[in-house]
């Protein structure tokens, strides 16, 4: 007994010598090799199954007493793991962002060009988009130059996006490389994707790659939504604005194992009541209210298999109009009252499967399946449109990296469209089958150059073949420059009523002339129109990497040119008549040309400053005017924007300056405004962010100058028939609320609150 007495009063003694506070740091480390600490990060203890969080300095302390494992994590970045034998002092850990590694970045503190993509992309991350409100995707592009937003009307609220000067339905909206907003989810679908679901947002002008389709003539915009493996148990966002619009946003990710693991999202938000700033008797933005959820899958097996599957529930029901209007339209109509109600309801489920043939990984067979079910119920005055489409995608790779220097990629896809819509009794469906073959090439015998060279070959039940070939050329002949190219050709069935949304949202009849540039108008049936889109886009890109500003390698200053021309393309006229819009097909040119310069620097450590300028000549051949300047486009756009955080980003102060060129407005519109063009305006933005532990409060303002359109709807005041002229009516005589210029609304502030829960 006492021998056992002495052996524990031994131990006890012994124990704390062999017992050491191990200090750790963690920190990021940019691409330069810089570091910065991070304050609150995850150390994960994996044999005790205890987890630290680090101090403001992204500092901990340790008490050990045996060989451990310790796993750093920070939201955004990558996991550095240390393995930490009893007696150490010190331990350091160095994460790098996740988006790092040979892509482009906008980031909360800085703004890269890449090195080594042969596309030129520009990326908003998850950092970059809580610069602004940033409500929904359509949001995300105030600090943008290339993405011009606008208004498709004033009276729906519909968000319209135009890139190198044409409509965004010439863009390919990408979720996770599988194709979205396609037809009647089109003219809201930007509307219906919350900024706080995503992780980053991805912009390639031109045709890009062919793996995904034949729809991208003027550019791809990818969606990266907040992952399963995020380690953050709960996310919450509330917002609230001058303007009474609200939102909160609810994220949870669960990892239930090493193999499976889940995040869901949820999102309700609107605007809660009406406004009428303008008193023209209108709504200047409908009340809304969207719901929205979303369930998204990982399963990782050991072998390197993957499987992801999800699914999305959305609701929106928006009413606009005079500000009596109701729900009821025989109510309205009964009172002569003009209202619109828009009903959007879809579901949404995909399947992605990726299979290593390798163990490598060099080598890999891939299925992307995507199913769409969506509803679109409106009336607008006397008008309804109700429309539904179900939509299948499903698209099998193979990828074979044969050595560093070659790499190819081919494959199967099958795009399937059965659109049912209805005006006014008239019954526009139809339904469209495409299947394609595709083979893609890479060359890259150094960090020097890449070479990639596609082809798809489709055929399509409306259209027959399809032929589109596409090629995107990088070199760097030095460290300093990066060169590009690029060209390929496009297609798209067009969507004339959903791509056209504020032509409802006018008094005038919808023809199609009978023999176009003949002097005949005769209305013929708009189903007699051939609805496909052809289009070749070319552009450059010379950007220079300079050598000064804080960190040397975010410093550059770019130039692109772009140039789009069309084979085939459906004209919507608005000024061939006063009193309607005339649908024909293209006779003639149609091409743009968008010249774009951007300079990005840190002259300070934690302070960047961005500017970009964009100039767009835009043409069209229409009917009695022959070749003239496209109507509705803005000529430039000027974005500066600055941001700086304090050590450690407790405080971020972010400010953004626009500057609009004016558009030619149509023949109509300026006659009754008394000006053939829009003015220049400016857009001044700023935001305030407090970063506390696990919680970041933001207030903002929005167009702080309170610059807006003040008249945007033309005969407001006799929304159903012609305005007070006798006579056969003339361009101020017919409502019209679709020739939005510049905003409607007027200064707005903001305040909103995000919180996380760190794994």
């Amino acid at each position: 007994m006492k021998r056992i007495l002495i052996s524990i009063i031994l131990c006890l003694t012994l124990f704390p010598a062999l017992a050491q506070n191990l200090h750790g740091y963690v920190y990021y480390q940019n691409p330069n090799g810089k570091t910065e600490s991070l304050p609150f990060a995850q150390v994960y203890h994996m044999e005790r199954e205890k987890l630290i969080e680090t101090d403001a300095n992204g500092e901990f302390t340790l008490r050990l007493t045996a060989r451990a494992t310790l796993i750093a994590t920070y939201v955004g970045y990558t996991r550095d793991t240390v393995v930490v034998e009893p007696g150490t002092a010190e331990a350091k850990f160095y994460l790098s962002g996740e988006n790092d590694l040979n892509e482009s970045k906008v980031t909360a503190m800085q703004s890269t060009l890449p090195k080594l993509k042969s596309v030129k992309t520009e990326v908003i991350t998850a950092a970059g988009l809580c610069k602004m409100a940033c409500c929904a995707l359509a949001e995300s592009f105030e600090n943008s130059a290339s993405v011009t937003v606008g208004y498709a009307d004033a009276v729906t609220g519909a968000r319209q996006i135009k890139l190198l000067g044409l409509s965004g339905t010439y863009t390919q909206m990408l979720d996770e490389n599988r194709p979205v907003m396609r037809g009647i989810a089109s003219p809201f679908g930007m509307s219906f994707v919350p900024g706080q679901w995503l992780e980053s947002i991805q912009i390639a002008k031109g045709p890009s790659s062919v793996i995904n389709g034949l729809e991208a003539i003027t550019g791809q915009i990818n969606m990266e939504h907040r992952k399963p493996t995020d380690e953050t148990p709960l996310f919450v966002q509330v917002y609230g604005s001058s303007d009474k619009m609200f939102e909160t946003n609810i994220a949870s990710a669960v990892q239930f194992n090493e193999k499976w693991s889940m995040i869901n999202m949820a999102h309700v938000g609107g605007t809660a009541s009406k406004m009428d700033h303008n008193e023209d008797g209108f709504r200047d933005e409908p009340e809304d209210l969207q719901l929205n959820f979303t369930s998204r899958w990982l399963y990782y097996a050991p072998s390197g298999m993957q499987i992801r599957f999800g699914g999305r529930f959305l609701n929106d029901d928006r009413l606009g109009g005079q500000m009596n209007a109701t729900k009821d339209n025989a109510f309205n109509l009964i009172n002569d009252i003009w209202g619109s109600n828009i009903k959007n309801r879809g579901i949404n489920g995909y399947f992605k499967i990726g299979v290593p043939l390798n163990e490598e990984n060099t080598a890999n067979i891939a299925l992307v399946a995507d199913f769409n079910h969506h509803e679109f119920d409106s009336f607008f005055g006397m008008r309804t449109y109700d429309a539904k489409q179900n939509s299948a995608f499903a698209n099998l790779i193979y990828q074979n990296e044969i050595n560093e220097t070659h790499k190819v990629e081919f494959g199967a896809t099958w795009q399937f469209d059965d659109l049912n819509q209805v005006l006014q009794y008239q019954d526009f469906s139809r339904r469209e089958n495409a299947i394609s073959g595709f083979g893609e090439y890479t060359l890259t015998p150094g960090d020097n150059f890449t070479f990639v060279g596609g082809l798809n070959l489709q055929y399509n039940s409306l259209h027959g073949w399809l032929f589109a070939p596409r090629a995107n050329v990088r070199w760097s002949p030095a460290e300093w420059v990066t060169l590009r190219a690029l060209g390929g050709r496009g297609y798209r069935t067009a969507n004339i009523f959903t791509d056209n949304l504020g032509i409802f949202s006018t008094g005038k009849g919808f023809y199609t002339p009978s023999h176009p540039f003949s002097g005949s108008f005769e209305p013929r049936n708009l189903s007699d129109l051939d609805l496909l889109e052809d289009a070749w886009t070319w552009g450059a890109n010379v950007t220079f990497y300079l050598p000064f500003g804080a960190e040397d390698t975010d410093t550059y200053l770019s130039f692109d040119y772009f140039h789009n021309d069309f084979n085939k393309q459906v004209i919507v006229d608005y000024e061939l008549s006063p009193i309607s819009i005339f649908f024909y097909n293209l006779y003639g040119k149609s091409f743009t040309n968008t010249y774009q310069v951007d300079f990005s620097v840190n002259p300070l450590e934690r302070f960047n400053i961005t500017t970009t300028f964009r100039y767009t000549d835009a043409k069209v051949t229409l009917m009695e005017q022959g070749l003239v300047e496209r109507p509705m486009t803005s000529r430039y756009k000027g974005v500066l924007n600055m941001q700086y955080a304090t050590a450690m980003s407790k405080w971020t102060f972010d400010f953004t300056a626009q500057i609009n060129g004016p558009m030619r407005l149509p023949k109509y519109a300026a006659e009754a405004w008394g000006m053939e063009t829009s003015p220049v305006f400016p857009m001044l933005y700023a935001q305030i962010t407090r970063k506390f532990k696990g919680i970041d409060v933001y207030v903002g303002a929005e167009n702080i100058l309170g610059f807006r359109q003040h008249h945007a709807i033309i005969c407001a005041d006799n929304p159903f028939g012609f305005g007070v002229d006798a006579g056969f009516p003339g361009a101020g005589d017919v409502f019209d609320a679709s020739s939005v210029w510049g905003p409607l609304m007027g200064r707005k502030f903001y305040i909103g609150l995000r919180y996380t829960l760190w794994k």
